[in-house]
């Protein structure tokens, strides 16, 4: 279920005024209301939470067992190979 953040339309009390967060499923319908003072909530855009439980598949082994290459920066211009087929260094001109 994600959360959505919503803030006021106009002024606000102490508990909306910063906006307000809620867990709910993509069916359920938007608060229109704070449920304190009444004012109009507005969902507002925001970025997306970022899953790091797949973080072991950004790793050289993983990388390198699936074909692709990683390079690390060495320098300016210069990249080293760290895992996978490919060029052992490559340099910019």
């Amino acid at each position: 279920m994600p959360i959505y953040h919503y803030r006021p339309a106009e002024t606000a009390c102490e508990a909306c005024r910063d906006g307000v967060d809620r867990l709910q499923k993509l069916g359920d319908s938007a608060p229109v209301h704070c449920p304190q003072c009444g004012a109009v909530l507005v969902r507002q855009l925001s970025a997306p939470q970022v899953v790091s439980g797949q973080a072991h598949r950004l790793g050289e082994k993983h990388a390198a067992k699936h074909g692709f290459t990683r390079y690390q920066r060495a320098g300016k211009g210069v990249y080293e190979k760290t895992a996978g087929p490919g060029p052992d260094i490559i340099k910019g001109n």
